[in-house]
């Protein structure tokens, strides 16, 4: 979590560069992306150092609607390794939601399902997906491929996953097999469940949809930020004489 603004773009987490891509910005109120006109342009400077942070006000060309941009670029970049990150506000309600690079590109479409399945309401799809990204990812990450469960057990045999991580994995899988195996009344039999099999509870799905956010990151994009630490504290021993 960040505890400092001036964090921004310091946290390994970010875009290749040191200035704002508009092409990025989406409008909060039409979705149009990146046609915007600068409005406004105000900086702030961190006292005893080259970090700044930079406040674009922009007008979108197509609806005239408005979107702050808080933006600023790493202080101690090196070459193409200099990122930056921002902030917008407003930012757009219903804007679909984007899977980092880091991950494995065939599992995108699963996320992006179980994302917008959540933002629809659509639990028991959200609960679906998020089952099948995690498949997705457990044989991307060399499990032996079987049923879930055993996959699963697999990767924290193998150390890749840590326990608590394997259970979670369990909880995910469990909440979906519902789902995934609908109960249907054998008509041959006189008694019938008094009940229906019961949907996906809506806090279910999105306490899963956050595991999995996690998981991903656990997984991809921690050992990436892990990287860019390690070259970047490399970078200035390498560029001595």
């Amino acid at each position: 979590m960040r505890n400092s603004w001036w964090n921004l773009g310091e946290e390994g987490i970010g875009f290749q560069g040191d200035s704002l891509e508009i092409w990025r910005i989406a409008c909060p109120f039409c979705g149009e992306k990146g046609n915007f006109s600068g409005a406004f342009h105000g900086e702030k400077k961190k006292p005893n150092s080259n970090k700044k942070l930079n406040f674009d006000v922009l007008k979108c060309a197509n609806c005239a609607g408005f979107v702050h941009v808080m933006w600023s670029s790493s202080e101690h970049g090196y070459g193409t390794r200099r990122l930056y990150n921002y902030e917008v506000l407003p930012w757009p309600l219903a804007e679909k939601p984007e899977p980092s690079k880091n991950w494995p590109k065939g599992m995108h479409h699963f996320w992006v399902q179980a994302h917008d399945s959540l933002t629809n309401e659509n639990w028991d799809a959200a609960a679906l997906m998020a089952r099948s990204a995690l498949q997705f990812v457990m044989r991307h990450k060399g499990a032996k491929k079987g049923k879930l469960k055993q996959e699963i057990q697999d990767l924290v045999g193998k150390g890749v996953l840590q326990p608590v991580i394997g259970e979670w994995s369990h909880e995910v899988r469990e909440l979906a097999n519902d789902a995934a195996h609908p109960e249907v009344p054998d008509p041959s039999q006189t008694a019938q469940p008094t009940e229906d099999q019961k949907p996906t509870e809506p806090q279910d799905a999105r306490d899963i949809l956050n595991f999995l956010d996690f998981l991903l990151f656990y997984l991809y994009d921690l050992p990436e930020q892990i990287k860019a630490y390690r070259q970047r504290k490399e970078s200035p021993a390498k560029a001595s004489p």
